[in-house]
């Protein structure tokens, strides 16, 4: 494993590792995202993901998707082909897919999280995100804590390129610096709808947004507060990446966190 510079990622809230997974294990979670496509029948109901209006979280669909399969597709690409109008598949891949279980639990991983200091880490949510060519919806500017909550803030984000990723196609942006300061907002569970609690008001800092270009098997590391997005992908190339989050064991995760898994317990990388 690439040695980790976390003086860097302590200052900045981000780290972007190159050629930290096998181009063969990129190659095996494409293909298999796409053999799970392939086997998916919609139906008559496609649920929309789109952090533009949340619309999403009043669905039980996807209320229920922290522990299983599920598929999401793009605002607006309802009428287009399957393979090329989901926004996502989450948020349970890690668990209960073999072929995302193995990589996703890779010992270079393991090393990573607690060498970041996660002495206990646990696998909370994966998400396999497909930003498709030319629909690829814009992702603005949040916090990964707002929607995975622990006391002390312990989650933190494995986001992998398994495309090239840069400023025409989408990539990551971030605020250097800014995870240091307080989380803005919480997406929970209020009785049994989801709605979104404002914390602080505080403008995010007048920091320069840094595009975090990363090559395919690059790893990028997400403090879970570090305020990040992403453009809309208005290019004729793909943007696939595959995300993990992970939480510390001796943290609090709350229970009135959107992402729930009752039948589903929490494992680490064993």
């Amino acid at each position: 494993m690439n040695a980790v510079n976390l003086e860097a990622y302590a200052r900045d809230g981000f780290l972007v590792i190159e050629d930290f997974l096998p181009q063969a294990d990129c190659d095996a979670l494409q293909a298999r995202a796409a053999e799970l496509v392939a086997e998916f029948d919609p139906g008559s109901v496609r649920t929309v993901f789109s952090t533009r209006d949340q619309g999403h979280a009043r669905d039980r669909y996807f209320q229920e998707s922290g522990q299983a399969i599920h598929f999401f597709f793009e605002e607006g690409a309802t009428d287009q082909p399957v393979s090329l109008a989901l926004n996502k598949i989450g948020h349970a891949l890690h668990d209960l897919d073999p072929v995302f279980d193995h990589i996703s639990r890779r010992p270079q991983f393991a090393a990573l999280a607690h060498s970041l200091g996660l002495e206990e880490p646990l696998l909370l949510q994966s998400m396999y995100l497909f930003k498709q060519p030319r629909i690829g919806a814009e992702v603005g500017w949040h916090q990964d804590a707002t929607y995975l909550c622990t006391q002390p803030s312990t989650v933190t984000g494995f986001w992998i390129a398994l495309d090239d990723a840069d400023k025409e196609n989408g990539c990551l942006m971030a605020l250097p610096g800014a995870h240091r300061g307080p989380l803005r907002e919480r997406f929970r569970q209020v009785g049994s709808e989801m709605a979104t609690e404002i914390l602080d008001t505080t403008p995010w800092p007048d920091i320069e947004p840094v595009a975090l270009d990363a090559k395919r098997g690059a790893l990028v590391v997400l403090h879970g507060l570090l305020p990040h997005a992403s453009a809309p992908n208005r290019s004729p190339r793909q943007r696939h990446a595959y995300a993990l989050h992970l939480i510390d064991a001796r943290a609090d995760y709350l229970p009135d966190n959107w992402l729930q898994r009752p039948g589903l317990p929490l494992r680490g990388f064993a």
